[in-house]
């Protein structure tokens, strides 16, 4: 079958969302087009295998040299498969602040001010602490807190409060300043991802058809009607195919993906359609710019104590006897998201919110896991949550099969520099404490943290993205915005698109349960259209 009533592009974390939801009461034909394959199997499921992931289940997109960094290509992996970027994350469990959507709302974004989210984060969410009024307990979602976190990583969380920074057991409650271990989106030790839990239930429903391994050409337009898809199957020499919508296209392929089908279908700047040969059926500068993502400084200590996760013999042995007891009881240390702990604070005294986010890691990271660190050790991530600097995404070709052009203009402003250049002095003011000497730890990269022009260039040698790339086809209240507040497409008919494209302004924090919210209200959207037909 060819013909559906609605189409979802994309089976990632806001498009596993709007599927499932479509596709639960069993009235509607839905179908789910994703490019990667289904992710239904161990390495994804089993959490500490996440840096295995980096070769798996992954576009590994890299981005345009960066002046900010400089000169550096920066690394940018993307999930590929069902569940999109939730199956290879480190599962951190957060939706940001108050006041991002408060001022989402200030921006011209009516309905979505937090009191207008909330309740979509509670219907997505199984926690297990029960529902309150910040938390729901009966969604497809669930969050669970960590039954094995290193020590280090409660060393940690000890650290800052010997500073006076506050103790924070729920980053998503009242208040979101403070430092503790993070909730993650697992159950019963096991990764949790969107699609585990708005697909895989309703995976065999009759009126729900999932089609992976199938990448999308480009948006059938008629009439100024988006009413089907182009789609490949089977890879390179594979069969082409339209998809139609009857009642219309939900594009949902991420922040990088969704404005490059865009363009490849002539929806975007004209004039950089036209250097590559598409034709333009509607002009939108919006589409692909204002590109933002939260820049990352990772700092990283050796130790003597082999108590954190490292590349040794009695390490490898212990990692080895905890796969195998994750295989029997899905219980140990393969249970960690990794990014064990963290915490929100000011650095800037003027910022409206917290500015700065930590991720404090009970292993040595280098170039993103990538680089393989002899030893044992830790690292503490510091990203600037509001970042000034704006990118842009445009295609490299008019082949679907071409990675996109990403610049994601990384520390081309100085206010994220000055951020920056506090988190990482914070970070290190942190680790100097009491709590944390047990372990004798070294700093990897040591340097005069008190002189701003060696610690600026410190940080243009070593940083880059935390992995939360957002605003590519914002949301607004404007004529020039991609889409409207109710997530349509503006300048073209039968189609919504919902994922952290969207986003008008980054959110302080983790972007995965954000996105999975909008996909909840999209769906929400669009059976409210069907409903005043």
């Amino acid at each position: 079958m060819n013909q559906y009533d609605y189409i979802v592009i994309g089976g990632g974390s806001a498009g596993s969302a709007v599927a499932g939801r479509l596709a639960v009461d069993g009235t509607r034909q839905v179908c789910l087009v994703e490019a990667g394959g289904r992710n239904n199997n161990m390495l994804v499921k089993t959490p500490g295998f996440m840096p295995f992931l980096l070769k798996n289940s992954n576009y590994r997109y890299e981005t345009v040299p960066q002046k900010g960094l400089n000169g550096r290509i920066g690394y940018q992996p993307r999930g590929k498969g069902l569940g999109g970027s939730s199956a290879i994350n480190a599962m951190v469990y957060i939706r940001g602040n108050r006041w991002d959507y408060d001022n989402w709302a200030a921006m011209g974004c009516d309905g979505w001010a937090y009191d207008d989210v909330l309740p979509y984060f509670k219907k997505a969410e199984a926690n297990e602490r029960g529902a309150d009024d910040y938390h729901g307990a009966g969604g497809p979602l669930f969050v669970s807190d960590q039954t094995a976190a290193n020590a280090t990583s409660q060393a940690f969380v000890d650290a800052a409060a010997q500073l006076q920074l506050p103790h924070n057991a729920d980053f998503n409650g009242e208040r979101q300043e403070g430092f503790g271990i993070y909730q993650v989106t697992q159950r019963k030790g096991e990764r949790w991802s969107a699609a585990r839990a708005f697909v895989e239930p309703i995976r065999n429903a009759p009126n729900f058809d999932i089609r992976t391994k199938t990448q999308v050409q480009r948006l059938i337009i008629d009439g100024g009607r988006v009413t089907g898809v182009a789609v490949l199957t089977g890879g390179w020499g594979g069969k082409h195919e339209i998809l139609t919508a009857r009642r219309g296209v939900i594009l949902s392929a991420g922040a990088f993906n969704s404005p490059q089908i865009l363009m490849l279908s002539g929806i975007g700047p004209a004039e950089h359609l036209k250097e590559h040969g598409i034709g333009v059926k509607l002009d939108k500068p919006a589409v692909g710019s204002e590109l933002q993502d939260h820049i990352d400084y990772v700092s990283g200590w050796e130790t003597e104590s082999k108590v954190p996760i490292g590349d040794s013999l009695e390490g490898t042995t212990r990692m080895a006897k905890a796969i195998i007891e994750h295989r029997r009881k899905r219980t140990g240390i393969m249970t960690t998201p990794y990014a064990e702990a963290g915490g929100f604070w000011k650095v800037m005294p003027d910022a409206p919110a917290p500015d700065v986010q930590w991720h404090f890691v009970p292993a040595v990271l280098e170039d993103h896991g990538r680089e393989k660190v002899k030893g044992h050790g830790f690292s503490l991530h510091a990203c600037v949550l509001r970042p000034e600097s704006r990118g842009s995404l445009r295609l490299n070709s008019s082949d679907p099969a071409d990675a996109p052009r990403i610049d994601p203009n990384f520390l081309d402003d100085d206010r994220d520099v000055a951020v920056l250049r506090e988190g990482v002095r914070l970070s290190h003011r942190i680790v100097d404490g009491p709590a944390l000497a047990e372990f004798k730890p070294t700093d990897r990269h040591p340097i005069d943290l008190a002189d701003d022009a060696q610690l600026d260039e410190l940080i243009r040698n070593r940083a880059d993205t935390v992995y939360h790339p957002v605003g590519t086809c914002r949301m607004g209240a404007d004529d020039k915005s991609v889409v409207d507040t109710k997530l349509k497409a503006r300048g073209v008919e039968g189609l919504w698109i919902a994922d952290a494209s969207i986003m008008p302004k980054i959110v302080s924090g983790n972007t995965n349960a954000p996105t999975i919210m909008i996909g909840e209200r999209c769906a929400d959207f669009i059976l409210e259209a069907e409903r005043t037909q």
